[in-house]
């Protein structure tokens, strides 16, 4: 393998410049099979794309030539394996690891049903072990303190962005949205006038209808009456200072701000509200099978991993309903 110099993060560049024209032409045709038949996310195919450029950049360095379908189609599982201890040095996880490992198997995939050639290599390497990721709630008095004083995390901010924030991040505990699920409403969706459910797209454009407490919708409609801009049904629910549609970044950051100012745990995000909404739910007796309704589960095994972090609560529920407890 000769010397790696170059960055990895340059990848993305490495089809159509370190890879050759059948391979690109080959990876060309697999986004355009991701976006077009598959109908993934912008950012789950950009995703993809940096992960078998990665992948070509890698080959490209490690045989010293530009990735041919040739190549491509005669790795040895030797040679994945050599791509992924490449990635482990530079301090790569191994849940993105798992993740670029996942890409590749769906690319050979393609080309197999695509009549490019038949690789099993990827195939016959392991997913690299996940460590086992248990969700982080926040105890229900800091998560009702972050919905009531979340605006001294920015005591300078315009008013009406203060009430937009607050408005997010109630709709996130209050109704264990995730947070692109929250941004993406448009004003057309917003529970306002005694509205008390919520109709939400999630992942694969799955539909779903979700409660929405009293406080939730009034803090949106006190976010809509600040707002200085007239909105219309088609425009986004929640806007950023341009008028734009809300970055999630923006979210992110009073959450970080909101963590000092309140005493808040690292552990405190945007998501760990929606991991919060279901634990508590669960907390308060409801059945995992609701619980997976309302947060948009596929699988019930998804769900499942909220069961660990309410313990004490399964434990007093076995016990008062065993006959031998």
């Amino acid at each position: 393998m000769t010397d790696m110099t170059g960055s990895a993060d340059k990848a993305v560049d490495a089809i159509g410049i370190a890879t050759a024209v059948d391979a690109t032409a080959a990876a060309n045709a697999w986004f355009a099979y991701l976006s077009a038949e598959r109908d993934l996310a912008a950012h789950t195919i950009e995703a993809y794309r940096r992960d078998l450029g990665q992948f070509l950049f890698f080959l490209a360095h490690h045989f010293g030539g530009a990735a041919t379908m040739e190549m491509l189609l005669s790795l040895s599982a030797r040679d994945v394996r050599a791509f992924l201890a490449y990635r482990r040095s530079q301090d790569v996880g191994s849940r993105s690891l798992s993740r670029s490992l996942s890409a590749l198997r769906m690319f050979y995939r393609f080309l197999e049903r695509r009549g490019y050639g038949k690789n099993d290599a990827v195939r016959a390497v392991s997913m690299p072990k996940l460590p086992h990721a248990v969700p982080k709630p926040l105890p229900a008095a800091k998560a009702s303190a972050l919905m009531e004083g979340s605006d001294i995390a920015a005591p300078d901010a315009p008013e009406w962005t203060l009430a937009r924030d607050t408005a997010v991040l109630t709709l996130l505990y209050g109704s264990g949205l995730r947070i692109s699920e929250a941004l993406s409403l448009q004003v057309g969706d917003a529970p306002v006038k005694g509205r008390d459910m919520l109709r939400v797209e999630g992942k694969g454009n799955k539909t779903r209808v979700v409660p929405v407490l009293p406080v939730t919708r009034a803090a949106i409609e006190r976010y809509l009456a600040l707002c200085p801009k007239q909105l219309g049904p088609g425009d986004p629910l929640f806007i950023g200072v341009r008028g734009k549609r809300l970055s999630p970044r923006i979210i992110q950051l009073r959450m970080e701000k909101a963590r000092a100012a309140l005493g808040l745990p690292d552990t405190a995000t945007p998501h760990a509200l929606r991991h919060s909404f279901a634990t508590h739910l669960l907390g308060a007796g409801a059945d995992l099978r609701s619980i997976q309704e309302l947060l948009g589960h596929a699988s019930l095994s998804t769900t499942q991993g909220y069961t660990e972090v309410d313990r004490a609560h399964l434990l007093k529920a076995y016990e008062s309903a065993h006959p031998r407890a």
